[in-house]
């Protein structure tokens, strides 16, 4: 007497989706979300369109994956640098620094991941995008209102903007000496702005 294994439908992966998905986040990180195409990812994994289109039913929906990995790898370790038990210009200053630090770090993967997506012309992927930026910046405005409630609005806009500003020249060529001068820079409107 024999016996069968029973069948399994369709073909197994042939890949290992938390791998395609760092693989992905280099390729969005370098290219940008809008420059990178489906084709693109199957090509660098290795794949078929219908394989990925299983794994991750969109390329939003990839992205939104790549999001949620480089907020736990490889972003800037907000609540490391925000701590109540230190001064707030000098936990905002170390932020700026941080993210000159991270955004020039690696030559082929410049500016940040999640900022470079909020001006995503995928509405979806720029929805994901915005949304993670909204919550660093709730992030940011709760550090400062702890203690400064009235300027925690105008600040928090002014450290979005410097490191908005921070990814985009980083992506346009500028490296880690100037990036960090711009830091510094901003860094003195900060001290001006919080009395200590």
């Amino acid at each position: 007497m024999t016996t069968q294994k029973p069948s399994r439908r369709g073909r197994p992966r042939s890949f290992d989706p938390e791998q395609a998905i760092a693989v992905a986040q280099r390729l969005f990180h370098a290219h940008g979300y809008d420059a990178v195409s489906v084709a693109d990812v199957t090509e660098a994994l290795g794949i078929n369109p219908p394989s990925f289109y299983a794994a991750f039913g969109s390329k939003a929906g990839l992205y939104a994956r790549v999001l949620d990995r480089y907020t736990v790898t490889d972003a800037i370790p907000f609540s490391d640098l925000l701590r109540p038990d230190r001064p707030v210009a000098e936990g905002l200053a170390s932020l700026l620094e941080e993210a000159a630090r991270h955004y020039a770090a690696d030559p082929v993967t410049t500016g940040c991941l999640v900022l470079e997506g909020t001006r995503s012309n995928d509405p979806d992927a720029r929805k994901a995008a915005c949304a993670f930026y909204a919550a660093v910046e709730d992030m940011i405005r709760a550090y400062i209102a702890a203690r400064h409630p009235e300027e925690a609005e105008r600040l928090t806009d002014f450290v979005g903007t410097v490191m908005a500003g921070l990814s985009a020249r980083a992506r346009n060529g500028h490296g880690l000496v100037r990036l960090l001068a711009t830091a510094r820079l901003a860094s003195l409107t900060l001290v001006q702005a919080l009395p200590a």
